[in-house]
């Protein structure tokens, strides 16, 4: 009797280290997914900011700095991130470099796969939101440049940018009206956001390139699952409509009957989202 119930503890002990680890690992999914929530949050109110700054001529000390705070903050909040992303894609390649497969494990590479994605959208909608305000504090230079008599073209403007030597913009430009001056402030102004806003771009370029080239190989598996829920999905509400027909279209006499299909049917669809959860 001993030997034979032995087995049965073992079993028991690892099902529940199983269960420990898998509640724990939907502990850091749910902290992961707070953290892009909370990115999000930060980008929407960097947009808001930038919309502020560019409605003043000269913005005020105090909007700048909550800005570079946000944008510093975002830069810390998008490395905790990727590095909690990271562990989990390593803990998951030891396990198939081990050959191991379960349901646990295609659940981890699904949520996996679903975060990196939520958060390669979220850091995307960043670098828009950065490109979108160099365009446009590049715009308001090229205006306060024809202010003060100087024409530019787009790739002469580019090319007075990358130099990042401001004093390039008050060439050939004689400084005697309180227009031109007010103009050169302005310039000044957003020349200075350009080189903060190219600076904040480059420190997170090579982090969303490398979670941007992962999300693309994980593409093709996220469709998979995408398109395997949809249609499971389908054979459920179907399942759901022929339940509804039967109970109103069967007599009260048959309704053992009716009850049993019912039960087929629905058994019917679990075997059927059982085998395209397999194939996940």
């Amino acid at each position: 009797l001993p030997r034979r119930t032995q087995p049965k503890k073992i079993i028991h002990s690892v099902n529940v280290e199983k269960d420990r680890f898998m509640d724990e690992f939907f502990v850091q999914v749910e902290e992961i997914r707070g953290l892009i929530e909370e990115l999000l949050e930060k980008v929407e109110e960097v947009k808001r900011q930038h919309g502020a700054i560019l409605a003043a001529p000269n913005p005020d000390e105090t909007t700048k700095s909550e800005l570079e705070k946000l944008m510093t903050d975002i830069k810390t909040f998008a490395n905790k991130v990727r590095s909690k992303l990271k562990g989990i894609e390593q803990s998951i390649e030891h396990e198939e470099v081990l050959n191991r497969s379960s349901a646990d494990l295609r659940i981890r590479k699904t949520q996996h796969s679903t975060l990196s994605r939520k958060f390669v959208e979220v850091m995307s909608e960043y670098n828009a939101t950065q490109s979108d305000y160099r365009e446009r504090c590049k715009g308001r230079i090229q205006r306060q440049l024809e202010i003060t008599g100087r024409n530019t073209t787009n790739e002469e403007l580019e090319s007075m940018l990358e130099s990042g030597n401001p004093a390039i913009f008050t060439s050939g430009i004689i400084m005697d009206s309180n227009i031109n001056q007010q103009a050169m402030n302005e310039i000044e102004t957003r020349h200075t956001e350009i080189i903060k806003l190219e600076n904040s771009i480059r420190e997170l370029h090579d982090m969303f390139m490398d979670m941007a080239m992962l999300v693309e190989s994980q593409g093709e598996m996220i469709d998979r699952i995408e398109y395997n829920v949809e249609h499971a999905v389908d054979y459920v509400e179907r399942a759901v409509s022929d339940t509804k027909k039967a109970v109103k279209y069967q007599s009260k006499a048959r309704r053992v009957d009716c009850n049993v299909g019912v039960m087929m049917i629905m058994c019917h669809c679990m075997i059927l989202m059982c085998e395209y959860a397999t194939c996940l």
